[in-house]
């Protein structure tokens, strides 16, 4: 079916059943950016994701993973060998909440290498999904130092999924050309309400952040009625129809990901 909706960021390997997820999605003409949480779990969501045109798999190392000692050095050094080749990277990043105090440097210091590891080997068409919490300007640091934030012809998409940074954070993102990616839940509060008005539509795209919950039964049609909130929400805020907002969006998704 031709694709009508684009999850931009969710994680099939945390749903209960994620080839079924899949296989739905299909039929029903969503495409899924399927961002990877832990390296070892990204030979199996490739091999899912070579089957399907509509999904797309990201090799990732949740910042989480890293700063409660789920992942280590093996894991790091895993994602920047398997990413320096792979042209979807995503989820990775930094979280700097309270619940993770004392593992900033480590958390860095993986960005840091994997950023290294894709300028060493660069690859046209990359694209980067960024969990960035109360961090931004960190992550912003860590990628202009390696220049991935200049244009030209390999420079990455970056996409900031859930933005929840500072006004100037924002600013700065948005000014350096990166992608948004927005939820539900981002849109249930007064700041990332304004941060979706500010966002030019040109740089919006749509996620879920599916499941909720590991191993949650989730469902592709509830996906896609998590989108259609969304997009009904952004119209909302930009003052136009839907079917305009989804359009473009659709587009930009369609740009990021060249798929048709």
């Amino acid at each position: 079916m031709e694709p009508r909706l684009f999850d931009a960021h969710c994680h099939l390997d945390l749903m209960a059943h994620p080839d079924a997820v899949a296989d739905e999605a299909t039929a029903l003409g969503l495409v899924l950016f399927d961002c990877g949480v832990d390296p070892h779990d990204f030979a199996r969501a490739k091999k899912r994701a070579c089957g399907r045109s509509n999904i797309f798999a990201g090799i990732g190392l949740h910042p989480w993973w890293l700063a409660d000692g789920r992942c280590g050095p093996a894991e790091v050094n895993l994602l920047c060998e398997v990413a320096a080749q792979e042209r979807y990277i995503g989820e990775v990043g930094l979280d700097f909440s309270a619940r993770f105090a004392g593992s900033e440097p480590l958390q860095i210091q993986a960005l840091d290498r994997l950023c290294d590891a894709l300028v060493q080997s660069p690859l046209a068409g990359r694209v980067i999904s960024i969990h960035a919490v109360r961090s931004a300007e960190t992550v912003l640091d860590v990628l202009g130092s390696h220049e991935l934030l200049t244009p030209s012809p390999d420079s990455p998409a970056i996409i900031f999924h859930w933005f929840s940074g500072t006004s100037n954070e924002f600013v700065r993102a948005r000014n350096a050309g990166c992608y948004f990616s927005v939820n539900e839940r981002m849109l249930a509060t007064k700041r990332g309400r304004e941060y979706a008005r500010q966002i030019p539509l040109d740089r919006l795209l749509l996620e879920t952040d599916a499941p909720a919950q590991p191993q949650a039964d989730v469902s592709a049609q509830q996906l896609i009625t998590s989108l259609k909130s969304v997009s009904r929400h952004i119209a909302e805020l930009k003052n136009c129809v839907v079917e305009s907002a989804e359009s473009i969006v659709l587009e930009n998704s369609r740009f990021i990901f060249d798929f048709r």
